[in-house]
C-alpha cells in the first residue's frame, strides 16, 4: 500500500473518533452541572448513540452499501451530524436536546461501519494493513480527551461545538477519499441481507446463544461507565479527569498486544470471564476509591478498561470467528454487535439513568451530588450476576481447543 493511501485512511480513524470522543466523554458532566438535568435524563442521552447502533446495520446494509458511494455518504452525513451537534449544543430543554442528539446518532453511527468498509475496500491486505490505521481512531479519542481535559471544558457545552466543528471539517474531508462505490447495486434488498436466517441459526448453538446472552446482559452495567465516569470523577475532585480517561484507551492498545499470549493459555470461556471480573473490580475500585488517599484504586479502575474492553469483546469477535462459516461471520459479528452495543447498551443507558436518580443527593447550595458507591457497588453486583450465569452455564471445548489463529486479524478490527 502506497504511504500517501495509509495516510489519508489514517486520518480518516483520526477525525472519526476524535470527534466521538470529543464529546460523549464528557457529556454527562456538561448535562448534570451546566444543565442540571436528571441522572434519568443523563442516562437517556447517552444511550442515545445505541439507538444510533441499532439501526446503523440496517441503513448500511440496506442503503450506503448498495446505493451510494461510501466517501459521498460519509461526507452527507458528518456535514449533517456537525450542524446537528452544533444545534444540539444550544439547547437547554431536555426533549429538544434529545431530539438533536438522537438525530445526530442516526447520522454517525453508520459511519464507524462505513470508515471500516472504506479502508477495506481501498487497501490490499486487511488482516496486515488495517490494524495500522485503525489505531489512528483510538489515538484520535486519547488525542480529544487530553485536549478537552487539559483545557478544562468538561464541565461546558464546548467539547460538542469542538465536535461539530471537526464533523464539517471531516465531511469535507471525506468528499477527497478514494472512490468507493457500492458492490450490491443489483442485489435483492431485505432483512435477511443484513441478518441472514443462516446466521441467526447460529444462536439455536447452546454455547452461541449463552454467550449472546451474557454479551446482551454485561453491556447493560458497561452502560454506566460510559456515561457517568467523567461526571464521577470531576464531582470526586479528580483533576484533569477527561485526560485522566484516556489511560483505559491506552490500556486497551497494550492489552491487545497480550490476548494472543492469554488465549493460549485460558481459552475462550476464561478470557471471556476475566474481561467480566474486571468490570467487577473496575466497579469495586471506584467505590471505595478517593483523590485523598485512594487515588491508586481510580486509576486502576481506569486503566482496567483494556482488560474490560479487550478480553470480553475482542475474544468474543474471536469467538465468532470460529464458529461461524467462512461465509456468515460479517454477519455474525453484526448480529452480536446489534445485541450488545445496540440493545444491551440501549438498556443499560435507561437503567443507568433509574440508578443514578435514585441515588441523586442535593447538597444546600442546590447543587446535585450522587451517592457514587451505591451506584457502584450496584454496578459491581449487576456484573457479577452475569459473570456468575455465565461461569456456570457456558461450555465450548471445540473453542477451547482451537489454536488463536484468528485472534491477530481480529485484533485488527477493533476500537
Amino acid at each position: 500500500m502506497k504511504f500517501a493511501l495509509r495516510l489519508r485512511l489514517s486520518l480518516m480513524m483520526l477525525l472519526e473518533y476524535f470527534i466521538w470522543g470529543a464529546w460523549y466523554v464528557t457529556l454527562g458532566t456538561w448535562l448534570a452541572t451546566g444543565l442540571r438535568f436528571s441522572g434519568q435524563q443523563i442516562g437517556l442521552a447517552a444511550g442515545t448513540t445505541a439507538v444510533g447502533a441499532i439501526i446503523a446495520p440496517f441503513f448500511v446494509g440496506l442503503v450506503a452499501d448498495r446505493l451510494f458511494h461510501t466517501q459521498r455518504i460519509l461526507a452527507l452525513l458528518h456535514l449533517a451530524g456537525g450542524v446537528l451537534l452544533y444545534a444540539a449544543s444550544l439547547q437547554t430543554s431536555f426533549v429538544a436536546f434529545y431530539v438533536i442528539v438522537l438525530a445526530y446518532c442516526l447520522c454517525f453511527m453508520p459511519t464507524l461501519a462505513l470508515t471500516n468498509s472504506l479502508a477495506f475496500r481501498q487497501i490490499e491486505s486487511p488482516q496486515e494493513q488495517f490494524g495500522s490505521i485503525r489505531v489512528l481512531g483510538s489515538s484520535g479519542w486519547i488525542l480529544a480527551g487530553i485536549l478537552i481535559g487539559t483545557l478544562r471544558l468538561e464541565a461546558t457545552a464546548v467539547p460538542m461545538r469542538i465536535a461539530a466543528v471537526v464533523s464539517v471539517v471531516m465531511g469535507l474531508y471525506c468528499l477527497s477519499l478514494p472512490d468507493t462505490p457500492p458492490l450490491a447495486r443489483a442485489a435483492k434488498v431485505g432483512i435477511e441481507s443484513i441478518f441472514p436466517k443462516e446466521a441467526l441459526d447460529l444462536l439455536r448453538e447452546r454455547s452461541m446463544l449463552i454467550f449472546a446472552l451474557a454479551s446482551f446482559l454485561i453491556c447493560i452495567p458497561l452502560q454506566f461507565y460510559y456515561a457517568f465516569t467523567n461526571l464521577f470523577l470531576n464531582q470526586a475532585g479528580v483533576a484533569n479527569a477527561a485526560g485522566k480517561m484516556t489511560g483505559g484507551q491506552i490500556s486497551e492498545l497494550l492489552c491487545m498486544l497480550l490476548i494472543p499470549w492469554f488465549f493460549r493459555r485460558l481459552g475462550v470461556k476464561y478470557m471471556l470471564a476475566a474481561g467480566m471480573l474486571a468490570w467487577v473490580m473496575r466497579y469495586v475500585f471506584f467505590a471505595y476509591g478517593n483523590v485523598e488517599t485512594a487515588m491508586w484504586m481510580l486509576w486502576t479502575g481506569i486503566l482496567l478498561h483494556g482488560i474490560c474492553y479487550d478480553f470480553f469483546f475482542v475474544t468474543g469477535q474471536i469467538y465468532i470467528d470460529r464458529k461461524a462459516p467462512v461465509e456468515l461471520r460479517a454477519s455474525a459479528q453484526g448480529i452480536i454487535t446489534f445485541i450488545t452495543y445496540g440493545l444491551g447498551m440501549f438498556v443499560g443507558s435507561w437503567l443507568s439513568g433509574a440508578v443514578v436518580n435514585h441515588y441523586t443527593l442535593t447538597i444546600p447550595q442546590g447543587n446535585l451530588t450522587y451517592d457514587w458507591r451505591s451506584i457502584w457497588l450496584f454496578s459491581a453486583a449487576a456484573s457479577a450476576g452475569v459473570l456468575l450465569l455465565f461461569l456456570f452455564t457456558f461450555s465450548d471445548k471445540r473453542a477451547d481447543a482451537a489454536t488463536p489463529v484468528a485472534a491477530e486479524s481480529t485484533l485488527e478490527i477493533q476500537q
